[in-house]
């Protein structure tokens, strides 16, 4: 989603890998890396909420949108965000 989202011009790959940087080192981070995709999410979701382009709150709503879908989806069978009970 990244990279698609810098192909369509929506921020320079400079400007995402500053947010990225800053995520990654920001005080309790795990010295391991282990919350990699955490600093990730992180760092694209304040990315475009500080261009304009996203809510924070539309994006924490998805966010646990899919958290729920996942829960409720019988294992092997895909994700879908159908499967939140709460929508």
């Amino acid at each position: 989603m990244t990279v698609h989202l810098h192909e369509q011009g929506l921020f320079a790959w400079s400007e995402w890998a500053e947010q990225l940087s800053a995520e990654l080192h920001k005080p309790g981070r795990a010295p391991d890396g282990s919350d990699y995709f955490d600093c990730w999410v992180a760092a694209l979701s304040g990315l475009l909420v500080a261009k304009g382009i996203a809510d924070i709150d539309a994006i924490v709503a998805l966010q646990q949108s899919w958290q729920r879908a996942a829960e409720a989806t019988p294992h092997g069978r895909p994700i879908a965000l159908e499967n939140d009970p709460q929508r």
